[in-house]
């Protein structure tokens, strides 16, 4: 059933975290004068199909980067720009945090998870996905769940909160599952494919689209019980109240107009090129829930 769209003026006074949506004074080089000056919106992205990755054609494409050149029309707009070039930084796990701490990227557009500890460093907007921690393993493997790993080896992204659910399923039922990291979830899945690891561990909807772009899709199977709900939600500089206020009203416009439910269909629910064929996800009932009342709070 289609979700009944909701006013933009409900929707609006809905979201206290806006508070009113005073802007704030801009300091020297905040976000929007950085991007007032060099007329350039920087948009960070890590290879994390179908969220944000280089398409074979070398474009930069995905669900996260369409929502971000939303944000970016607004930004136009909203400076009163003639001309605002979109320039895309590549960033690995780690990178992504410090890229957008340093200004070097105005915003990070991927599959990056909301968590308080992170808010303690950086903002975020919106969730625009829900998943949950998941594994894949080879079909042959046996592995049906975290138990199963007993002794055995899993892999993780580097600078990812899945370490922490491994370790603490680990340690709660003396699994002794010993971990080897990747670069990102390409790197990650690699050590899969390649035996260095009987599994790997991370978002459900990632390993989806890894095992739909692989060789040999019915070699693996996607198993065990979610660990965990990794809300994801665009990233940005911490602090920057005036940039922090443009992205969340572009959020609540977008699910308000509808243009952010037209995304999400495009993305989860046909066939995005030859290399990522339909994944056939419908709007999970705790994004569509979560959509009618907007916060960038998400529960820890």
């Amino acid at each position: 059933m289609k979700h009944p769209t909701l006013p933009f003026s409900a929707l609006a006074c809905s979201l206290g975290f806006i508070a009113c949506l005073l802007s704030a004074s801009a300091t020297a080089e905040d976000t929007l004068s950085k991007i007032r000056r060099s007329k350039t919106f920087t948009i960070a992205y890590m290879q994390v199909a179908p969220f944000s990755y280089q398409d074979k054609n070398q474009q930069v494409v995905g669900y996260s980067i369409d929502l971000c050149r939303k944000i970016a029309a607004a930004v136009k707009q909203k400076l009163k720009l003639n001309d605002l070039s979109i320039q895309f930084l590549p960033v690995d796990s780690g990178g992504r945090f410090s890229k957008v701490i340093g200004s070097q990227a105005d915003i990070e557009c991927g599959a990056t998870t909301n968590t308080a500890e992170r808010r303690s460093r950086v903002s975020f907007t919106i969730p625009h996905f829900f998943s949950g921690v998941r594994m894949i393993a080879r079909a042959s493997s046996g592995i049906k769940n975290w138990s199963d790993l007993k002794n055995r080896t899993i892999a993780i992204t580097q600078n990812s909160t899945t370490i922490d659910l491994v370790d603490a399923r680990s340690n709660v039922r003396s699994l002794n599952i010993k971990v080897v990291e990747g670069r990102d979830p390409n790197a990650a899945f690699a050590l899969v494919e390649q035996g260095k690891a009987d599994a790997f561990a991370v978002d459900d909807v990632l390993l989806y689209s890894l095992r739909a772009a692989s060789a040999r899709p019915q070699d693996f199977v996607i198993t065990g019980e979610p660990l965990s709900v990794e809300p994801y939600s665009l990233m940005f500089r911490k602090d920057d109240t005036e940039f922090k206020n443009l992205v969340d009203l572009e959020m609540i416009r977008m699910i308000a107009s509808g243009e952010f439910e037209k995304i999400y269909n495009d993305w989860f629910l046909r066939a995005i090129d030859d290399q990522h064929p339909n994944m056939k996800m419908p709007m999970s009932f705790l994004l569509r829930d979560s959509l009618r009342f907007p916060s960038d709070k998400t529960a820890d």
